[in-house]
């Protein structure tokens, strides 16, 4: 399950060991403490989620309630590089990421995580920003995939795509503004599936930063699909592209 941080001092060194931290809830009014001035400055410099929230909100997450006004959700499991994400060779060496961007629902993400290990997915790519990051719910999901798909989490997904198109990958979106469907590309090369948050979809950064952007048919009165479902539909194409070959 996701662990709890407690106390400013434990959140402080925590911090200064480079511990993966998803996100950070401060109480009110308490910046002018020099240790929550710190611990405010070092999250800032490496993209953590800083959130104010009322006394009642740290009681609920804190098991003692001797939280002192903070405390950090620490990962359940450590993420990877993106670099060792993409040095991973599977299927004929044609790997497949999946990248998403702005998924907050943990149901989801765990439901991607599982899916990405049924097609042989090397690993996903999160951002560290407006996206849930490794929650135990999100393990729970999973199926406990999330204890064989490695999950890399940075900070610049525009950043991200440019270093895998260095490394050889191709980027296709599953947008709606695609003009394409997801069945009419040829996704057998090294690949990069992208799939947006609910409701939001991929952001317009990233949508421009794709190689291609196709889109799913629909034809029933329902305009989009769920964020794992959709994800689902995109990696079992570019199985099925792999093992028809």
């Amino acid at each position: 399950m996701t662990e709890a941080i407690a106390g400013k001092n434990p959140v402080l060194e925590a911090l200064r060991a480079g511990r993966e931290i998803n996100k950070i809830f401060l109480g009110e009014n308490l910046t002018r403490d020099r240790a929550f001035r710190e611990i405010i400055d070092i999250a800032k410099v490496n993209k953590i989620p800083v959130q104010n929230v009322t006394k009642t909100k740290l009681d609920d997450l804190s098991e003692t309630n001797k939280h002192q006004g903070i405390i950090a959700m620490v990962s359940i499991k450590e993420y990877v590089s993106l670099e060792e994400i993409a040095q991973r060779k599977s299927l004929s060496e044609m790997p497949i990421i999946l990248m998403v961007d702005g998924i907050e629902d943990p149901h989801n993400l765990g439901a991607i995580i599982r899916t990405c290990d049924a097609v042989g997915a090397v690993g996903v790519v999160i951002p560290n920003r407006r996206n849930v990051g490794l929650t135990g719910v999100v393990s729970k999901a999973s199926a406990g995939a999330i204890e064989y798909v490695p999950v890399a989490r940075v900070g610049n997904l525009v950043q991200a795509i440019d270093t895998l198109k260095e490394m050889g990958f191709w980027v296709v979106g599953c947008e709606a503004a695609g003009q394409k469907t997801i069945y009419e590309i040829d996704l057998k090369m090294p690949l990069v599936l992208v799939v947006g948050g609910e409701g939001k979809g991929i952001s317009r950064l990233v949508q421009e930063k794709c190689d291609f952007l196709v889109n799913l048919p629909m034809v029933g009165n329902i305009s989009s699909l769920n964020a794992s479902v959709a994800a689902s539909i995109c990696l079992y194409e570019a199985l099925k592209q792999r093992l028809l070959q």
